[in-house]
């Protein structure tokens, strides 16, 4: 399978939002994420940008991805960084990377209307070049992911995080339900199943596995992808724990659709230049 969402970083370089004395205040290498994958079916990474805060951590993403190919499979950069340069100027950035350029970019905040006005001004650029736009959003991700693709034809919307919905031992999940059947009929929007040991901690197994369910029912296996959100996971459980999670709710589908899940749709969404090879079945 690959694994589309994972993080390295060095506290060292950035990333306010980690603090001293936190669990994530270390640094956390390639080499740790390939120990974490030890023993898994996972053939490859995204790796997704961690507000670090500047367009450095692009490079050291896109070097992550050249010195590692058979651990790190592709990787999303932060659009926030790159707003104040233009669409022209990101064009062009985009144009000189040519293939080393991102496989998709991320832009987030608490609701849409607080992210950078500037970065959503690169979103024609990013449809142009065919590469995703990861959301994520604190409200309302799947209805504003939804709006985006009608805004943005040709463009992929991956909703973070299932759209961050609530812990279920404390939120009714009316809402997000709602705007998951809205997001349902937006062939353009692709729902990353993640962070759920986190976002669920303390919520049964079978609870978050039906909420699984429930996202594969509306948009289906070729618009769905997995990833564990490692290391933010790590005070909740293992990178391990946290995929099992994610492929909680995949029990009711076919062989054939759990690869897509695991691993085609991850390919086309992403455009993921090498093509893992499972070695187990799905």
């Amino acid at each position: 399978m690959i694994d589309c969402h994972a993080h390295v970083w060095n506290p060292a370089d950035g990333y306010p939002w980690i603090r001293p004395g936190s669990p994530h205040h270390r640094a956390y290498r390639v080499a740790d994420l390939a120990r974490s994958g030890a023993g898994l079916d996972v053939t490859g990474t995204v790796l997704v940008e961690a507000s670090r805060g500047d367009a450095g951590e692009t490079d050291t993403l896109r070097a992550a991805r050249t010195a590692h190919p058979d651990t790190v499979a592709g990787y999303v950069g932060n659009l926030h960084v790159y707003g104040d340069a233009g669409p022209d100027r990101f064009r062009a950035l985009l144009d000189d990377l040519a293939d080393d350029r991102p496989n998709g970019m991320r832009l987030g905040g608490r609701t849409w209307s607080a992210t950078p006005e500037p970065a959503r001004a690169l979103l024609d650029v990013l449809a142009e070049y065919g590469m995703a736009l990861d959301l994520n959003l604190g409200a309302g991700a799947l209805r504003t992911a939804a709006d985006v693709a009608d805004r943005y034809p040709g463009l992929t919307v991956v909703v973070d995080h299932l759209g961050n919905p609530g812990n279920l031992t404390t939120d009714d999940p009316s809402d997000w339900l709602r705007d998951l059947a809205y997001a349902a009929g937006r062939a353009g929007v692709v729902v990353k199943i993640s962070g759920l040991l986190t976002q669920q901690r303390g919520v049964p197994a079978g609870r978050v596995a039906e909420l699984v369910r429930r996202v594969v029912d509306a948009v289906g296996p070729d618009r769905c992808v997995l990833g564990s959100d490692w290391p933010i996971c790590l005070p909740a459980g293992s990178r391990a724990e946290a995929l099992r999670l994610a492929g909680s709710g995949l029990a009711g589908l076919t062989a054939a659709e759990r690869r897509r899940v695991r691993h085609d749709t991850p390919v086309r969404v992403y455009r993921l230049r090498r093509l893992t090879t499972l070695t187990r079945p799905c």
